[in-house]
């Protein structure tokens, strides 16, 4: 099995210095501009395109602009990754499960995008193994899972971590202790890669910050400025404050997920929907509760209704995921249900008899919605509808792109910025994205980072999660440590996480609320019972300083964080 060091993808030699010379000589990364530098420019500044929506693809499309030398904004209602972007299956993917549907183009373009994050981003997408067993009478029997496979390692042009290959029913019994064995035919390995959804989206929009753009989080569109029939800026309320500027755009972009429609609305052109919402759930059950494999992730066909799902790995922890059903429910109130969760409990006891979970096993529960374009649904619905994504201009000229993965944002973005420059009259400049690597990934060994982190942190969880969080950028995170010792202390008991991550949040990852915090730069909510409760209280009084936060200040922010992850981690009685 491979490492999650990524030493089997290579990295091109162009896109990253050799030696610890040449990476010492790297500059390191400036703090970004405060909120109220960021929001002058906003309100002062005229670019040439602003960006609304801060998920993968909206901050993915504000890096590829920046680095083409435009004039870039981007504004986001909540956080960075605040919706969908921070509710996925946490994978990079070829998709294997859309060659039953035919997506030929989609899973080669996915399969060639995976190969490329592997490179560009080692610290925060990594190899990782799926085991996929087959049974009697399933309708995916071994042969024609075998045959699968090998078209899908011939559609990543076999550049993959590793080909597929198939398993005896020993050796799969033998990867997979506890799997059922009866009716067990044998399986097959392949390879895919598990990422950091809400990091990787942060990753790409302090890399555009970095490239000169203007990124604000918490800054809501309330109106588009239409003048002469063309849309030429927005109206933006600052969401922490209540000041309201005015943004000067000669292009505006909606990358707005399951929200497009709502920006359509704005546009006072078309109300026509653009997408139609998949709702996906996960639940999150402790690893002692449902065993797997460190290196391993397995793929089955649920008993239930014979769907494709995943049983994967997370450190302490067991995802269990995904649901696909067609939902209308607004994307600020999507939650899994009683029948989601009871789905994917005996969905997953049916392939591990003796785990017997049930409810109370659950950790936490959360369902996002995928933005597939509406036009893509066919008699199949939601599990057969297409992930390809598609750019779709208003007569007011907003740029709006829907549907789409994770995996294909930086082919989004691209695409995107192509038809920035074609609606600017500029010249076509070719897109950085597929060579420089993104911040903390300037680095040529994974395992040789951990090793430096391990030297420097003494414990080997703590340094593992600061490399695959930050990348090289980790040293910044410890520095924090060297004054104020007792910010190496655990935020949450038994995590890998520490206080010092707190206060390098709020100084260089854009951090202005404790659900920033403990919901997306760090996956404390996901991974504690109490849903990053108190891990809020200790963060709260850590960075209550720097954000200029008094006594009913941090009093509002608890109860904020309150509201929000029983929003989030809910669960609905229907």
């Amino acid at each position: 099995m491979p490492s999650d060091s990524a030493a089997s993808v290579s990295v091109p030699a162009s896109a990253v210095p050799r030696g610890p010379q040449a990476l010492a000589s790297l500059p390191a990364p400036q703090k970004p501009p405060t909120r109220a530098e960021r929001l002058a420019a906003l309100s002062s500044q005229a670019f040439d395109v602003l960006v609304i929506g801060g998920g993968v693809t909206g901050c993915g499309i504000a890096r590829d602009a920046a680095l083409r030398g435009l004039r870039v904004a981007l504004v986001e209602r909540e956080d960075f990754a605040s919706g969908t972007s921070s509710r996925s299956s946490r994978l990079v993917h070829g998709g294997v499960r859309y060659l039953e549907h035919g997506h030929l183009g989609l899973v080669f373009e996915s399969s060639i995008e995976r190969y490329r994050l592997l490179k560009l981003a080692p610290h925060l997408v990594r190899p990782l193994a799926f085991v996929w067993p087959t049974y009697k009478g399933a309708r995916l029997p071994r042969w024609k899972l075998a045959v699968g496979l090998k078209l899908y390692d011939a559609l990543a042009l076999f550049r993959n971590v590793r080909s597929s290959r198939a398993l005896s029913v020993q050796r799969v019994r033998e990867e997979i202790p506890g799997l059922r064995s009866d009716g067990l035919t044998g399986g097959a390995r392949y390879y895919d890669a598990a990422t950091d959804d809400a990091r990787l989206t942060l990753a790409n929009a302090l890399s555009a910050s970095e490239a000169g753009a203007t990124v604000l989080n918490h800054a809501a569109v309330r109106g588009l400025v239409i003048a002469e029939g063309r849309a030429q800026g927005a109206t933006v309320v600052d969401v922490l404050t209540g000041q309201e500027l005015s943004v000067r755009a000669r292009v505006i972009v909606s990358a707005t997920g399951p929200w497009s429609d709502e920006i359509r609305k704005l546009d006072a052109q078309d109300n026509a929907p653009a997408v139609r919402g998949s709702k996906g759930v996960h639940i999150a059950v402790p690893r002692a509760r449902l065993p797997t494999p460190d290196d391993t992730a397995l793929t089955v066909l649920s008993g239930v209704d014979g769907r494709v799902m995943f049983i994967l790995p997370a450190e302490h922890h067991t995802i269990i995921g995904t649901t696909e059903t067609t939902t209308h429910a607004h994307p600020s109130e999507v939650r899994a249900s009683v029948s989601d969760v009871d789905y994917l409990l005996a969905s997953a006891n049916g392939f591990f008899p003796d785990a017997k979970l049930v409810r109370d096993d659950v950790v936490s529960a959360w369902a996002g919605i995928r933005p597939l374009v509406a036009s893509a649904y066919g008699a199949g619905g939601a599990n057969s509808a297409s992930r390809e994504h598609a750019i779709h201009a208003s007569p007011s000229g907003v740029l709006a792109i829907s549907g789409g993965k994770l995996t294909t944002y930086r082919v989004m973005a691209s695409d995107m910025v192509n038809a920035v420059e074609k609606a600017l009259g500029t010249p076509h400049h070719k897109a950085l994205t597929g060579s420089l690597p993104l911040p903390g990934g300037e680095f040529s060994s994974f395992d040789a980072e951990v090793a430096s982190a391990r030297a420097e942190v003494g414990r080997e969880d703590v340094a593992r999660h600061l490399v695959r969080a930050y990348g090289r950028r980790w040293r910044l995170v410890w520095e924090l440590t060297r004054e104020r010792p007792e910010l190496a202390e655990p935020l949450a008991p038994g995590l890998p996480y520490v206080r010092a991550e707190s206060l390098y949040g709020v100084s260089h990852e854009f951090v202005h609320t404790l659900d920033d915090l403990l919901v997306r730069r760090l996956k404390v909510a996901f991974e504690t019972r109490d849903l990053g409760r108190a891990a809020a209280r200790l963060a709260a009084s850590d960075v209550a300083s720097a954000l200029g936060w008094t006594p009913e200040d941090i009093a509002r922010q608890l109860a904020d964080y309150e509201r929000h992850v029983t929003r989030l981690f809910g669960i609905d009685p229907a």
